[in-house]
């Protein structure tokens, strides 16, 4: 038993330096991704003081995607996006659907649309979002399911901001 409980207490003390160096690694794309964008915006103004339209638009391409791969990765690292991916495989049984239905008909919703209210009622809300490993809501957000989707709502403007479909089993 001693053993066990040493080991236990050792792993503990252990995980977080595991888990340390990934989010370094983001950290370090991150900062990676903002001198990118830094140095295709040098390029690009010189493309526009040169003049040439072919270079400027290639500039302009370039310059966007250093800003949506930046965007892309601070959005990973801040909603920890994936995390639950899988966790999910191997506890199946808290991400069985059961036997739940709403009064109302299936609809694909997308971040931006504006939903009503019964869609986003208190009794659809999820109480504890890290027991799935969802990533914690903002002032005013809620994570909401709806049939095997999971949606974040602005509960007073309500507004999705985002959507995981197919969340439940």
């Amino acid at each position: 038993m001693r053993k066990i409980i040493l080991a236990a207490l050792a792993a503990t003390v252990a995980l977080p330096a595991v888990a340390t160096p990934a989010m370094a690694q983001s950290r370090h794309e991150l900062r990676r991704d903002r001198q990118d964008i830094r140095e295709e915006r040098r390029e690009y103004a010189q493309a526009l003081r040169r003049g040439d339209p072919r270079d400027i638009r290639d500039e302009r391409r370039d310059l966007n995607r250093a800003r949506r791969e930046y965007r892309e990765d601070r959005r990973d690292r801040a909603w920890g996006r994936n995390d639950w991916r899988a966790y999910r495989q191997g506890h199946r049984g808290i991400y069985a659907r059961g036997n739940w239905n709403a009064p109302f008909r299936y609809q694909t919703f997308r971040p931006g649309i504006a939903i009503g209210r019964p869609y986003y009622a208190q009794r659809y809300w999820i109480a504890d979002p890290g027991r799935y490993r969802l990533p914690p809501a903002r002032v005013n957000q809620r994570w909401v399911r709806h049939y095997n989707d999971v949606v974040l709502v602005d509960y007073r403007r309500g507004r999705v901001i985002d959507v995981i479909r197919n969340f439940y089993w």
